[in-house]
């Protein structure tokens, strides 16, 4: 597969059973043979997006002392701002061209959850950052559930079998922005090839080259949505549930041409988490003689420390 396939999640939502199935059948199709799919039809609208993407650039033009006052040690960069060059994609040793900021789960006082999740973190600075990136963060969301809703009808599960395992799950909001580059990298590129760890990442910002896709022939392709639509891919936690019958792709996201180094680049990913106790354990049903089990058994919230570690967020 050469191109990302486009879908319209108003299929889905149609209530026209054709309509419907047509949805499940093309993105199951998309996630079996490249992991990723452009969708048409989700939850954010145009005022939202502009709003948020107005917030995200203020906030990365605050001088470098304030935004350090949003680095919040010992949580392994799940909140607040994480500084440039910080991140380092599993199998690198340079870190990526980028900084970022996280938005995680709302959870009431009353929740079971409310201990395990560290606080969202309020910029001072900026009265409706955290306002916009809250609306975005549960329009993100509620796009997702309805991906998986999806996903699981494919799989030959009950439509609602993720529903209770996102549910208060411990996903992250990104913006991301990637600063112009000001001398050679060496080797250094905005985000190193890797996949990633969740169940599923609806990606915002992805108009313009630069990110590009490893289709299963070991080719890199361009990965451009249109103005309208989320680039959602595969994580790695869906894949391994799964036994890698929808894969978890390998993407990048590439230098800018050296005339192109003077301008910055911002995106805005939201990794779905599932609730930490949500097990990773392979379907029952895509394994079979053919499709031998292929990862160990464990659950999201081990799978996700692993990964902290690997990616250098959080030290042994």
């Amino acid at each position: 597969m050469d191109k990302i396939p486009s879908v319209d999640l108003r299929d889905f939502l149609s209530g026209d059973p054709e309509r419907k199935q047509k949805f499940v059948n093309e993105i199951g199709k998309a996630y079996e043979e490249i992991g990723f799919v452009a969708l048409k039809g989700h939850f954010l609208d145009d005022k939202l997006v502009d709003e948020l993407y107005g917030e995200v650039k203020n906030f990365f033009e605050l001088p470098t002392e304030t935004k350090q006052k949003y680095e919040i040690p010992g949580i392994g960069g799940q909140r607040g701002y994480v500084g440039f060059g910080k991140e380092t994609a599993k199998g690198f040793k340079k870190g990526d061209l980028k900084e970022f900021w996280h938005f995680g789960q709302y959870v009431s006082d009353d929740s079971r959850y409310k201990s395990e999740y560290p606080d969202n973190v309020i910029v001072e600075e900026l009265p409706k950052f955290n306002e916009v990136g809250k609306e975005a963060y549960q329009m993100l969301e509620k796009t997702g559930q309805y991906v998986l809703r999806a996903l699981a009808i494919y799989l030959g599960l009950d439509e609602f079998y993720f529903d209770d395992k996102i549910a208060e799950g411990n996903s992250i909001l990104r913006p991301i922005h990637y600063p112009p580059i000001t001398e050679e990298p060496n080797d250094a590129v905005r985000a190193a090839a890797h996949g990633d760890i969740n169940l599923i990442t609806l990606l915002m910002g992805s108009q313009g080259k630069g990110l590009q896709v490893q289709n299963h022939n070991g080719e890199w392709i361009d990965a451009i949505a249109e103005p309208d639509e989320l680039m959602i891919n595969v994580g790695d936690m869906l894949s391994r549930h799964t036994n890698n019958k929808l894969k978890s792709t390998i993407h990048r996201v590439v230098n800018p041409p050296r005339e192109l180094w003077g301008t910055s680049r911002y995106s805005i990913p939201f990794f779905m988490h599932p609730i930490s106790s949500m097990s990773l354990n392979a379907l029952e049903n895509c394994v079979d003689k053919n499709n031998p089990k292929l990862y160990e058994d464990t659950t999201a919230g081990e799978f996700l420390h692993e990964r902290l570690i690997e990616l250098g967020l959080i030290k042994k």
